[in-house]
């Protein structure tokens, strides 16, 4: 039996460059496609595949048979803040502060409710991904609660910090460049992207011209009887 470690080039850039790629598209049917904003979705798909390089790998493949070291336990670590560095913790907190800063570019109306459920998703999505990879293969990671409690709060952190610098007019002007939504002015709703353009007018249609019903005044001359 023999063990073989997954590449992780190979896999990590091509899913890098689909993402980019879908991004742009994504972009693109919106009619939102300019430099700027095509650099954010460039530091999504970089921070993607990064996130993945580094959670997710090593994998390793157990190859033939031999040596069985008999069922293993479900990689799963439940207890929070028991044997948790303060290293790790501070790694997981700085790893996810770009995603909580790149969350209020990319969505509509961004709000501390939304930022936190996205990040939160995205952070369990990667437990669970270390579970399975563990589980199923030889993974070098397992899902612990601690690092999605200090993901969340490290997403947080990131959102708190492009609220508290976009509050100077200069800095969210240029923060305007780079948002994919547009900018939706107060009591008013914009359009969903791809639906065709509101109709702005009504057809006029002329109205029919008023019959008239009523009788021709009498003269004298077809007065029905005559003068006495």
């Amino acid at each position: 039996m023999k063990f073989i470690e997954v590449p992780m080039l190979p896999i990590v850039i091509p899913l890098g460059i689909m993402t980019f790629l879908l991004l742009i598209r994504l972009l693109h049917s919106r009619g939102r496609v300019t430099v700027a904003r095509a650099s954010v979705a460039a530091a999504l798909a970089i921070y993607a595949g990064g996130i993945l390089a580094n959670t997710v790998f090593p994998i390793f493949l157990r190859i033939g048979t031999g040596f069985y070291d008999g069922p293993r336990p479900v990689p799963l670590y439940l207890v929070p803040f028991v044997d948790y560095g303060l290293e790790d913790a501070l790694i997981n907190i700085a790893v996810f502060i770009p995603l909580g800063a790149l969350i209020p570019l990319i969505t509509t109306r961004p709000n501390w409710g939304k930022v936190l459920t996205i990040v939160a998703s995205a952070s369990l999505a990667i437990e669970l991904a270390q579970m399975a990879i563990a589980r199923l293969a030889m993974g070098g990671h397992l899902a612990d609660i601690n690092d999605w409690m200090t993901n969340i709060l490290g997403g947080m952190i990131g959102y708190g910090l492009f609220t508290l610098l976009t509050l100077s007019k200069k800095v969210d002007t240029l923060a305007e460049h780079f948002r994919w939504p547009p900018r939706q002015t107060p009591g008013r709703t914009a359009p969903r992207f791809g639906n065709p353009p509101y109709r702005l007018w009504k057809r006029h249609r002329p109205s029919p011209a008023p019959s008239n019903t009523t009788p021709p005044p009498v003269t004298q001359a077809h007065a029905p009887f005559p003068p006495s």
